[in-house]
């Protein structure tokens, strides 16, 4: 394969020795299986391995490489393995899994390595290896808009296998990432997928496929309705269970047990949380001091422009390292969401002409929450990102560190789309806030709910479960939590203002 290729197929060939010692445990599973099939079974590294592991199984593998496909008849030929194996090509997206399945008696296992590649990246390549358009993660609006609709190729075809067993009993094997795990995990226990038992085995991906990213075996035995957790154990060999996951209301966390002892701390959080300024263009929209020459943007040019729409910020890495004293500025082209931005030509002329020297950047942009064709728009833009004082967190690392931040010369502080963070009008309150959450109940129950291998740890939806209250109570802070407690302008701000602007799309379709 080309490289190209490669990365549209997420061709990441399972070697042999993997094979061999995932299909070693599942036989001392006891697993049981009159066939085997692998979905994607590039040049046969695991039906090889399950020949030997299951000496009577049938050996059932597809692939959509012909290549691949001769070279796996070849290796069963070559394990003896011939006689009762059935290779063929075929494109897993639009295979009957349904009928194919339904003929198969007996005891199944379904093994293998599907591919680790996301549908932004194959769009991206301008490739054609992808299922149908569908909204099959239930996204509505917004979420389907900014980047919550990217998913895994992986993550659709476990979906689509678990459908097409229709409950039967039988057990499912695979390599992949192990968020993509959660998610079928989450998935399945949500709607009734009939998930009898479920762990996770983390593997060695730098080791295995020289992937920088956290991988797992995930076994799921199929058919009937079993508890929603799952245990995880940190190798292939490891005998006892690091932690187990589950599933707490319609969300996944990572420790369950903790969870369910700290359970009378998440609540419905009584103020908002916010994202940072999202603008997708960083090369002119972020300014830093220049050695005695003002500002500069990324671009390494020398800018000049009035101070009006010129806020200091403060990125992810920064909260993590508690660099609170910013050293970078962006522009701000807007007060809320929509806004024409055509009063700056008048008001800042400098700024104006700055910003449509690089007009083509901006047009640039992908994102469809842009669309308005506002020149220069921003998203995550409102009164409450102007609020003078904040607790912001990083939503990129894998330890929150909650940071008080005020103004800086008369000006607030912003943040970028990487952070999220409260807003207040007064002082106190915001000092009370970030002690609460900094407080080691809240440190011990965000451990519980966060998966630190995730791509972003923390986000919004994770915040929103904080009770703010009950935690104040347990950190001994309810009396000055509450004694601080103000209208709270920005803190008690609806949505509306967004949710205006953002037109849902046909239901059914992102």
């Amino acid at each position: 394969m080309n490289a190209k290729a490669k990365i549209e197929f997420g061709d990441f060939q399972t070697p042999l020795a993997l094979a061999n010692e995932i299909c070693s445990l599942l036989a001392h599973q006891n697993i049981e299986a009159s066939t085997i099939i692998e979905p994607t079974c590039g040049v046969g590294a695991f039906l090889v391995a399950a020949s030997k592991a299951f000496s009577k199984a049938r050996l059932l593998g597809w692939d959509i490489n012909a290549g691949h496909v001769a070279e796996a008849k070849a290796a069963l030929h070559s394990a003896g393995a011939a006689k009762r194996a059935s290779i063929g090509r075929q494109d897993f997206f639009s295979y009957d899994w349904e009928a194919e399945l339904a003929d198969i008696q007996g005891t199944v296992l379904v093994l293998g390595n599907l591919p680790w590649v996301t549908n932004s990246t194959v769009s991206g390549i301008n490739g054609s290896n992808l299922p149908a358009k569908e909204n099959f993660q239930g996204f509505r609006g917004i979420e389907a808009r900014t980047g919550k609709s990217n998913f895994d190729i992986s993550e659709w075809m476990l979906i689509r296998l678990v459908k097409a067993l229709r409950g039967r009993s039988a057990a499912i094997a695979m390599l992949c990432k192990t968020s993509t795990a959660r998610k079928l995990l989450r998935f399945a226990w949500r709607n009734d997928g009939r998930i009898a038992a479920a762990s996770l085995h983390r593997i060695d991906a730098k080791k295995h496929f020289g992937a920088s990213v956290d991988a797992c075996l995930l076994f799921v035995r199929t058919g009937e309705a079993g508890p929603t957790e799952a245990k995880v154990f940190d190798s292939l060999s490891t005998k006892r269970a690091s932690t187990t996951l589950g599933l707490a209301g319609q969300d996944l966390v990572s420790n369950i047990q903790t969870y369910r002892r700290l359970k009378h701390l998440e609540g419905l959080c009584p103020y908002q949380w916010r994202s940072g300024v999202k603008h997708d263009c960083a090369s002119v929209m972020e300014l830093r001091h220049a050695n005695g020459h003002g500002l500069e943007n990324k671009l390494g040019e020398h800018i000049n422009i009035e101070s009006d729409h010129l806020f200091p910020l403060l990125k992810c890495s920064d909260l993590a390292n508690s660099r609170l004293d910013p050293k970078r500025f962006v522009i701000v082209t807007q007060r809320r969401v929509g806004e024409d931005t055509a009063s700056i030509a008048k008001n800042a002329p400098r700024t104006w002409r700055y910003l449509d020297s690089h007009r083509k950047l901006f047009e640039a942009r992908k994102s469809s929450i842009y669309s308005r064709r506002i020149p220069f728009a921003l998203f995550g833009i409102g009164d409450y990102a102007f609020a003078p004082w904040k607790v912001a967190v990083s939503g990129l690392h894998r330890a929150p560190r909650f940071a008080l931040v005020g103004p800086m010369n008369d000006k607030p502080v912003l943040f970028d789309d990487t952070c999220y963070f409260l807003p207040f009008e007064d002082e106190r309150e915001a000092e009370v806030v970030a002690q609460i959450l900094k407080s080691n109940e809240c440190r011990e129950f965000l451990e519980a709910l966060t998966f630190t291998d995730s791509k972003r740890p923390i986000t919004v939806e994770l915040l929103e479960r904080l009770n703010i209250r009950a935690l104040a109570e347990d950190a001994g802070l309810l009396g000055e939590w509450t004694a601080s407690r103000n209208r709270g302008l920005y803190a008690e701000q609806s949505i509306s203002m967004q949710a205006e602007f953002v037109m849902e799309r046909p239901a059914g379709r992102v």
